[in-house]
């Protein structure tokens, strides 16, 4: 029995191939093998294949030299266990490859989870090695399910964001400035911040094709192309969350706003066309926010079950909305995959469509 993986060249990322490998005949104890039965692709994963080194996403799912994995969230069904409290036929949420099986060290189990601890697996953040054990929860099935795969991890970065900026009261800013505004994880920051009446604007920024999309969700006050982003007033406090790693953009708006660019924050690469080097900048210095400190200290803060409690809140609110612009679109088999990849890579996916692939016929 062999499994197939997906893989992209690091440094080219154009470059991508199907390789097999053999599955074992007998699982060493404690191990469990999940075939991958679908999983969500949306430009995050780019962002992870272009961070991949920095942020040790490759390191997750090895693949040959000079190769990479790129990580996807989804669903797997386990066809084997020597775990005694694991059965065959669960069903399981989490951080898979691109592949079609994924062979899981199984520990830390409990009834709702159970992790990877897998040596190549350890030093990254805690969630990436976690898998829910989803077996007939209603809120993993069907659409409900696809939408989990494709925005609940994004949503889950825009909530952050926003807990960060409201913790810090916006810097000072009296408007937030998102990049990318097409994004499943800027229309999720997006919904937040408008949803509470605080007393911020919320600016969309985007692509021209994409304007009348982004003014149709109802989430902005206001949705400006990028080609007249210094057409907004530079008199007013403003902070810049950049989902699209626009170097050129980041550099107009800094220079546009001055000192008045009270926070800049680099989370996406949807764009990927940051300079090597940049130099210095008016205004705020532009930090990446990376999401996992944000949980820790909120952790820390908000006690057992305090961050899911508020999360979950946040996405019972924000769940009902998706149906109303997000259309999903399945895809089987490695030709269709690699399609969608490309597709995706070169930013061809409309933005209201979510894609819910399989590397199986």
């Amino acid at each position: 029995m062999f499994a197939t993986d997906f893989i992209v060249a690091k440094h080219d990322l154009q470059q991508c191939r199907l390789v097999e490998s053999q599955l074992p005949d007998t699982l060493p104890s404690d191990a469990v093998l999940v075939k991958v039965d679908r999983f969500a692709f949306t430009a995050n994963n780019i962002t992870y294949a272009t961070l991949g080194d920095e942020m040790k996403y490759w390191q997750l799912f090895p693949a040959p030299k000079d190769f990479g994995n790129i990580p996807v969230w989804g669903f797997g069904e386990v066809t084997a266990s020597k775990h005694p409290d694991v059965a065959e036929g669960e069903r399981l949420f989490g951080y898979f490859p691109m592949a079609t099986h994924l062979l899981i060290e199984a520990g830390g189990v409990s009834k709702r989870v159970l992790r990877d601890m897998a040596a190549h697996r350890q030093g990254v953040s805690p969630v990436y090695n976690a898998y829910a054990r989803v077996s007939g929860d209603p809120a993993f099935a069907g659409r409900a399910g696809d939408y989990e795969a494709l925005l609940r991890p994004l949503f889950m970065l825009s909530f952050l964001v926003d807990d960060f900026l409201a913790e810090n009261d916006f810097f000072g800013a009296r408007a937030v400035m998102l990049s990318s505004a097409s994004s499943k994880a800027a229309i999720g920051l997006a919904h937040l911040l408008n949803g509470l009446r605080r007393n911020v604007r919320v600016i969309g920024l985007t692509s021209a094709r994409n304007a009348a999309f982004v003014a149709s969700l109802g989430c902005c006050d206001e949705v400006v192309t990028y080609d007249r982003v210094t057409s907004l007033p530079s008199d007013q406090p403003v902070a810049f969350v950049d989902m699209a790693g626009d170097s050129g953009l980041r550099a107009r708006l800094h220079h546009h706003f001055g000192a008045r660019m009270k926070y800049s924050a680099q989370i996406g690469l949807t764009h990927r066309d940051t300079a090597a080097s940049e130099t210095a900048l008016p205004g705020a210095t532009p930090k990446w926010f990376f999401a996992p400190d944000q949980i820790r200290k909120r952790a820390k803060e908000w006690g057992p079950g305090g961050v899911d409690a508020r999360f979950a809140a946040a996405w019972t609110d924000f769940a009902p909305t998706l149906g109303g612009w997000l259309r999903i679109v399945e895809s089987r088999g490695p030709e269709a995959v690699r399609q969608v990849y490309h597709d995706m890579l070169r930013g061809r996916i409309p933005p209201d469509q979510g894609h819910m692939l399989s590397l199986g016929g």
